[in-house]
């Protein structure tokens, strides 16, 4: 058990009750290592309890934790031990050890306080943590020097604590231990007698530590002792020179060699480190430093050296150096240098048309290897017209070998490759782009031979048909094609009427409106025409074929339609089935399907009797004609075509019913239209009047507002007081976007007059058939593509574009200055040299010289025309030239004096290295002849750089305990001269200490050492003074370098750290962060350097310091790196060791105080806790019992609790920190059905800490709350016939109460309804309330009823309600109206009479009718559904009465046959149909007489018709005579304006004064981009609206002269509203 669980553990409980309390206490004392069920006391004996009371009082035993050592028997009434005890682990150190507990009994409720004080045993003996400590301790440690040992720690206390130490052997080391003031005991080991590691380099002693109980128990240590070396033996290298070789190029890490040397001292005095003094090849090589393996560690060529020779310095850790071992590396060649090729001279373009062996490019290949690597054959790409020809000194030409044709190969990617023959060989390659230039060698060829296009008839001039396509293998020019319709005659008529042919395009678009009925097909020939020079080209012949077009009706031949003859044909009455009673003839001038005619019978007489043939026309009976077929039949027979959309025409076909001639006589007179037909005519023409009449006045209105409109327009535009008359500039030319201006120039345009009022905004492409005006040109302009006259070509407006000139001089000012830029460019990229080796001689010469290096620049090298024999003016006109393999030219030629000039400064050092002799080589070569010369120049050696160290200066680090003899290898000094100039001598001052020895080698080179020849004493001389070593060349004057050389003396470890103090203090807040410095110690070493450096460490093992502190090895800070607890610990002590890298110690204590805070919140802990309480508990009910603690103490312990608000409880104190939580008042679970208590508790600590803990409470019910319904009462409805089983609706009712006590149950209430049960009528589903009809209602039986439903709880008793349930049946529409008169027989057929003097109104008659139903479904309306005469009668929608809308004449038929529908209003609706006949007549004999023989009236319609076809033609007369003279007025008006602007008087521009550049400013506007508009004709003219320009802008063209009038007549503005004058003048925008 930790601290922490002894500082929680109850000391007392007290009931803080209404109950009764008893205080008692008793202790008892037993030994540790106890065996479970092993008896502590008699409880029940001590406190003086009975063993029952302990049964029924529930004793039990509440600790402040979860580990219970004692259990009760409460049987017994004894205390036994329950889990083993170990002193040691429940209270560590602390005496004496003690367990506290207490033992609670309810009814009343009594706490008793109990403790067990454990003894300790001998049952653990002294221990270490470690089993064994490691010493490395130098033999030149002195006598007397002290090691700190670890302690050993007993677990046990009192006499069966740690008690003494001894050690064994004691040879070299005694034991002394120091008693501190706190009872411990620091152990120490002092070394008695020096350590010698040649006679023994282990030592083994043993550290017993012994305690003092019984029997004595104890522990022992192994000490492991190694006697370190100490450093006085130089390494020796194995051998004095080795030999290696690398191939070149060899990866980086290649393993050269390995270099290997040895020291007879020990470990870090015995380790041998391998160097290589830093020079340029050095960097090449990399030596491992520890095992001597050399490796490469840079790129080796061969080319440029073939040995390198290496020093490797050889040194242990002690600063003592072998000699050096030296290195020699020999490079092996290897064939790693692919040929460079270098392109002399090259062409990028050449003529499809050269002759063979052309020379394309001349090439230069260079391979730095020699011999076989250096070898080169150089070929090209197979397939190809071009070859590779070869000279000396490894020059090429690729010259062409076979024809070119740019339309087979417009390029050639020629690939160069050229191998040497090393192995393995090398490769390389580079492509050359030949471009191959266009000649005209080809002529445009079609697509097809021959085209087929289709063209329906009746298409619109100027319609595209379709387009034919050339092609040209040339190229840019050579490859514009442009197309040429070939001049012919179609039926006498030029093809140019028919067709014209885009010259651009080539799209062919039809001229004119095609007949297919005049021409079906026709051909042409159109010719495609390149633009090269000479140009060439070729035709096509091209087919156009007419497709037809429905747009012929049908004609009908026969029956021929004439208005004399009625009767056409004669049917006899005997005729039967099938008989032939005429044939439809029918033509179609169309063709195809669009010529296919079918024929229907659209109206007949007698539907029955005939039928028409749908393919032949053919008339027949489809039945026998009988005597009661009228005599006169009237067929209309509709004839239409197939085509879409279809046409038709229709014939009236007359046909009598008769055996003979005169009865159809006699007959025909009476021969009256059918009714059904008469009103469809009557309703046609009505509405074809109407739709004439609506057009005609809508024309009128349109005309008469546009005019208005115009005027008004006209009035604005035209109306200011200056005349404006154009003026067209003579000579326009179409440049076609091939000229100076580019393509993608842009235009803008805004429209005069007074265009503040007329902004538009257009815009083109420039390039689109643009008009320049040429300023200094004079006449009249004239129409540039035909002399007829304009009317004759209305599709072809001029586009008339006027330039700025001074824009246009902008355009070719840039243009210019393009092609100058262009031309320099091109200079720069031209080839330098063109050599031709074909048949032309070659010579070969070569010269050598010899010039010191750094000579001045321009200084002379020779005379290089005269050593060749050559003339000055052969260097000028063989175009003579340096060429070198590299770019660097130190030399150039002078080729007016024929003499070789220094170009830039000669470094020999730079250029060759160490290399002699030290040459440049290049070559000289002129043309026509080609001639090569080879140039040597030898660059001699100058004495101008002195001797140089790579460093300033050398440091060294010395043992003052190095013995004399010891070598120190020194750096080499390099000369970058040759010769005599090189490096000579070495000399070394002052020579106190140090001696200088060179030892030269086979090769030539130099190694200079430092000898030691008196030794060092660092407590003499820690520095020795600086040395300097100083380099001599040979040179005149002679040249020296220096460096200095420091020697820095090592200490030897012969002094222990000391710590300032033995005691250190320091205090800490508990809960310090972690990193929080506590302390820092301090201790001193006489030593200097490394032996100096002294370590601390924390030497605590079996406590927890060292999770809770650490120290800083090297400062010896200590700082905070767990978890500091005031509770758990008031004070700490640890223990610090310094020790040195020798193994030299001293000891020292930090005692650390432990300040409280405030860091504990208060420990709720729930005693006891009911978790469900009824609703109907009394108050002051105990609910829960807490106890608080907090570990804290002082006002940093005390703990104040408090609850929540507003809820029905209360928190009860006493002492001791424990709490009961009580109810306060009544419960009411309906209101809170849980409570969620929070109990908070804070301390009175600085600041202060609380706890929370919520309890959750729940309130059990109590059945005190009856179902309650939703509502008070309920009303339901139902439609009548419904199904049995149907749900009505769902009464609810919902009880507050919870589970059981609120589950509902429905009960149907006893009662009758008209004296049944209710259940025959509905149905209450127990479980939901559903109310089901039991039975289908009937709402003509029973319109509504009532009854009750009670809600029953399902509580102990049950609680119950009840409510009141009204149904009301709806009616529904299931009955039909009943017609009650008049009453329907089969035996009258006059049910009414009507007199002839009957006036309107007149009451005919009432049918009367009634519906069972209720509501709407009962309210009954009446309609005339049919009647002989619908003029005659009408019906009250209302009442039923059928009334005289008219006055009855004698023309009105006797019999009236009328239908009436009666109708109620339910959905959906149900109805009665009743016939009622009347008689028109003034006597009951007169209705006999008439009545079988009942006609309409004729000549009535055929009044109306006539009067509606007269109205018909005279509105169309109208509107189609207004249609024609407006169309004259247009046609008159615009051949005027053709005529007017195409007359050869020039107009001269005058622009108002007051029109100005509204937003534009300066020569140039703002925005750059101009739109093309439209010139005469224009609204007949195409435009494009585009981009932005500079709004209501009006420019004048300043080389405009003379004088303006206005073309203005004396009529009315609003006579000419269609010709106003636009002038449009644009200004190109130059492309920036």
């Amino acid at each position: 058990m930790s601290t922490r669980t002894m500082g929680r553990q109850v000391l007392l409980f007290i009931s803080i009750l209404s109950l009764s309390s008893v205080l008692g206490q008793v202790s008892y004392s037993i030994p540790e290592e106890m065996v479970k069920g092993a008896l502590i006391g008699n409880i029940a004996q001590d406190l003086g309890l009975d063993v029952k009371r302990l049964k029924t009082g529930k004793a039990s035993i509440y600790t402040g934790d979860g580990a219970e050592y004692i259990e009760l028997n409460k049987e017994r009434g004894v205390l036994l031990v329950k889990e083993r005890i170990d002193r040691e682990a429940l209270c560590g150190e602390t005496t004496p050890c003690a367990l506290h507990f207490q033992m609670i009994l309810e009814n009343p409720m009594e706490f008793y306080t109990v403790t067990i004080e454990i003894t300790d045993i001998n049952d653990n003996p002294p221990t270490f943590e470690r089993g064994e400590m490691k010493y490395e301790i130098t033999e030149s440690t002195l006598a007397g020097a002290r090691f700190v040992l670890e302690k050993a720690i007993d677990d046990d206390v009192g006499v069966n604590g740690l008690h003494s130490y001894t050690l064994k052997p004691t040879d070299n080391f005694i034991l002394k231990t120091i008693n501190r003031g706190d009872g411990s005991k620091n152990v120490e080991m002092v070394l008695q007698k020096q350590l010698d590691r040649e006679e023994n380099e282990q030592i083994s002693l043993v550290l017993t530590a012994v305690d003092g109980g019984d029997p004595q128990l104890s522990g022992t240590m192994q000490i492991l002792i190694t006697v370190l070396d100490a450093n006085d033996n130089a390494p020796i290298c194995s051998k004095p020179e080795y030999k290696a070789s690398v191939t070149e190029n060899a990866p980086r890490g290649t393993v050269i060699t390995t270099v290997s040397a040895t020291d007879i001292d020990k470990d870090n005095n015995g380790k041998v480190t391998y160097t290589i003094p830093k020079s340029g090849a050095a960097s090449l090589f990399q030596i491992d430093i520890d095992k001597g393996v050399l490796t490469l560690n840079g790129n080796i060529d061969y080319e440029k050296r073939k040995f390198y020779e290496l020093d490797v310095q050889v040194a242990d850790q002690g600063g003592l150096h072998a000699e050096a071992c030296k290195v020699i590396v020999e490079v092996l060649d290897a064939n790693d240098n692919k040929p460079s090729i270098n392109i002399m001279s090259k062409s990028n373009s050449i003529s499809e048309n050269v002759k063979l062996g052309t020379v394309v490019t001349m090439l230069n290949i260079q391979d730095p290897d020699s011999n076989d690597n250096g070898k080169v054959q150089c070929v090209i790409d197979e397939n190809i017209p071009f070859a590779m020809k070869s000279t000396t000194n490894n020059f090429f030409t690729v010259v062409t070998d076979s024809e070119l044709d740019r339309e087979r190969d417009s390029e050639y990617n020629i690939s160069v490759t050229c191998s040497d023959e090393g192995v393995p060989s090398l490769s390389s390659s580079v492509t050359l782009t030949l471009q191959i230039s266009d000649v005209n060698d080809n002529a445009p060829v079609f697509e097809r031979s021959s085209y087929e296009a289709y063209i329906v008839e009746n298409n619109t001039p100027g319609l595209s048909v379709f387009t034919v396509k050339a092609r040209d293998a040339d190229w840019n020019q050579n490859a514009r094609v442009s197309y040429i319709l070939e001049d012919s005659s179609v039926n006498g008529v030029p093809v140019s009427s028919y067709v014209s042919v885009s010259a651009d395009s080539g799209v062919i678009h039809a001229v004119r409106s095609f007949d297919y009925e005049q021409i079906k097909d026709f051909q042409f020939r159109v010719k495609s025409q390149d633009g090269g020079s000479p140009p060439l080209s070729s035709n096509v012949t091209v087919k156009i074929m007419i497709q037809d077009q429905n747009d012929n009706a049908p004609q009908v031949l026969y029956p021929v339609q004439t208005g004399g003859s009625l009767v056409a044909e004669m049917v006899p009455r005997s005729a039967d089935v099938g008989y032939l009673v005429t044939k439809v003839v029918a033509v179609d001038v169309d063709s195809g399907q669009n010529a296919w005619l079918s024929y229907k019978l659209q109206k007949a007489t007698d539907r029955a009797l005939f039928e028409v043939g749908l393919q032949n026309g053919e008339i027949r009976t489809i039945r026998q004609v009988t005597d009661k077929d009228a005599v006169k039949q009237r067929l209309t027979v509709v004839v239409e075509d197939n085509g879409q959309p279809s046409r038709s025409a229709t014939v009236n076909v007359n046909v009598a019913v008769a055996d003979s001639f005169p009865e159809v006589l006699s007959e025909f007179t009476d021969f009256t239209h059918d009714k059904e037909y008469n009103d469809n005519l009557t309703f046609y023409l009505v509405l074809a009047l109407a739709v004439v009449s609506f057009l005609f006045i809508t024309c009128l209105v349109v005309i008469i507002s546009v005019k208005i409109y115009r005027w008004r327009q006209s009035r604005i535009l035209y109306h200011s007081n200056l005349p404006v008359i154009p003026y067209y500039p003579p000579r326009y030319s179409d440049t076609l976007g091939t000229g100076t201006l580019q393509h993608v120039y842009n235009y803008e345009v805004c429209r005069t007059t007074d265009s503040r009022k007329s902004d538009c905004k257009f815009g083109t492409v420039g390039s689109q058939n643009v008009l320049i005006m040429e300023p200094s040109s004079t006449g009249t302009m004239q129409r540039i593509q035909s002399e007829k006259s304009i009317l004759d070509e209305p599709d072809s407006p001029i586009e008339v574009r006027l330039l700025s000139v001074r824009t246009l001089r902008a355009a070719v000012g840039q243009s210019v200055d393009g092609c100058r830029k262009y031309r320099e460019r091109t200079m720069r990229r031209q080839v330098l040299l063109f050599i031709s080796v074909l048949s032309l001689s070659s010579v070969i010469g070569q010269v050598s010289y010899s010039i010191p290096e750094e000579m001045a620049k321009g200084s002379l090298v020779g005379n290089i025309a005269q050593d060749l024999g050559l003339d000055s003016k052969r260097l000028k006109s063989g175009k003579a030239r340096i060429y070198s393999r590299d770019s660097a030219e130190c030399i150039e030629l002078n080729k007016e004096r024929g003499v070789l000039l220094i170009k830039e400064r000669i470094d020999r050092e730079a250029l060759c290295g160490r290399t002699t002799p030290c040459a440049l080589h290049f070559q000289i070569i002129l043309e026509n002849p080609m001639e090569f010369y080879s140039i040597t120049v030898e660059v001699t050696d100058v004495n101008d750089n002195a001797p140089t160290f790579e460093k300033g200066e050398m440091k060294f680090k010395i043992s003052e305990s190095v013995a004399i003899g010891s070598k120190f290898v020194l750096e080499r000094a390099v000369d970058n001269d040759v010769g005599i100039n090189d490096l000579q001598s070495y000399v070394l001052k002052p020579t106190d200490n140090f001696a200088l020895k060179l030892h030269n080698d086979a090769d030539g080179n130099t190694k200079v050492e430092m000898i030691l020849q008196k030794s060092l004493d660092r407590e003499k001389q820690e520095q020795v003074g600086s040395l300097v070593l100083t380099a001599v060349d040979g040179g005149e004057p002679q040249m020296s370098g220096t460096m200095q050389i420091i020697i820095t003396v090592l200490d030897a470890n012969d002094n222990a750290p000391v710590f300032t103090q033995p005691t250190y203090k320091a205090t800490i807040t508990e809960n310090s962060p972690k990193g929080t410095s506590v302390a820092t110690v301090g201790a001193s070493d006489a030593d200097h350097g490394i032996n100096r450096k002294i370590t601390y460490s924390i030497t605590n093992t079996l406590d927890n310091i060292r999770q809770v502190f650490e120290v800083n090895a090297e400062s010896g800070e200590v700082r905070v790196v767990g978890n500091i607890d005031f509770e758990k610990a008031k004070i700490f002590q640890i223990h610090l060791l310094a020790s040195d890298d020798g193994g030299l110690t001293d000891s020292c204590k930090l005692i650390v105080d432990v300040e409280d805070v405030n860091d504990n919140k208060p420990d709720i802990i729930i005693m006891s806790k009911s978790n469900v309480i009824s609703e109907d508990a009394k108050p002051n009910t105990v609910v829960t019992m807490i106890n608080i603690e907090d570990l804290d103490s002082g006002y940093n312990g005390q703990v104040e609790c408090f609850l929540n608000e507003d809820i029905p409880f209360l928190m009860k104190t006493s002492t001791n920190n424990f709490f009961s939580l009580v109810t306060d008042s009544d419960l009411d679970r309906e209101r809170d059905s849980e409570y969620n208590i929070s109990v908070t508790c804070s301390d009175e600590g600085v600041p202060s800490l609380s706890s929370s803990v919520t309890l959750t409470l729940q309130i059990s019910d109590v059945n005190d709350n009856a179902p309650v319904f939703e509502r008070s009462s309920y009303e339901a409805y139902i439609v009548e016939n419904n199904t049995p089983g149907l749900s009505v609706f769902t009464v609810k009712a919902r009880d507050a109460d919870w589970n059981q006590n609120a589950r509902v149950s429905y009960i149907l209430e006893d009662s009758s309804v008209n004296g049944v049960p209710v259940s025959s009528y509905v149905s209450v589903s127990a479980d939901s309330g559903v109310i089901h009809a039991v039975r289908s209602f009937d709402y003509e039986q029973i319109k509504d009823f009532q009854f009750r439903v009670k809600a029953q709880d399902g509580g102990s008793p049950p609680l119950s309600s009840n409510v009141t349930v009204k149904i009301m049946i709806q009616d529904q529409n299931d009955n039909a109206p009943q017609v009650l008169y008049p009453v329907q027989t089969g035996g009258s057929l006059v049910a009414e009479m009507v007199p002839r003097s009957a006036d309107v109104g007149y009451l005919v008659t009432k049918v009367v009718a009634v519906d069972v139903d209720s509501g709407q479904n009962a309210w009954l309306s009446y309609k005339l559904q049919k009647a002989t005469d619908r003029a005659l009668f009408e019906m009250g929608l209302q009442n039923g009465e059928i009334r005289t809308i008219r006055q009855v004449t004698d023309k009105d038929a006797v019999k009236q046959r009328l239908t009436v529908v009666v109708e109620d209003n339910g959905q959906p609706s149900r109805s009665a149909t009743v016939n009622v006949n009347v008689a028109v007549a003034d006597s009951f004999p007169e209705v006999l007489s008439e009545f079988t023989d009942f006609t309409h009236d004729k000549e009535y319609n055929d009044n109306l018709t006539f009067y509606l076809v007269l109205a018909l033609a005279v509105v169309s007369f109208l509107f189609i005579t207004c249609l024609v003279v407006i169309i004259s007025v247009k046609i008159y008006r615009w051949r005027q304006s053709r005529i007017l602007y195409h007359s050869n008087l020039p107009v001269i521009p005058y622009y108002p004064p007051r029109y100005s550049d509204t937003l534009g400013t300066g020569t140039l506007q703002h925005v750059y981009n101009y739109e093309v508009c439209r010139t005469t004709d224009s609204r007949k003219s195409d435009c494009k609206f585009g981009t932005v320009g500079s709004q209501n802008v009006l420019i004048m063209d300043p080389s405009s002269t003379g004088t303006m009038q206005r073309i203005q007549s004396e009529k009315s503005i609003l006579d000419e509203p269609d010709s106003p004058l636009e002038v449009r003048h644009i200004k190109p925008n130059p492309v920036v």
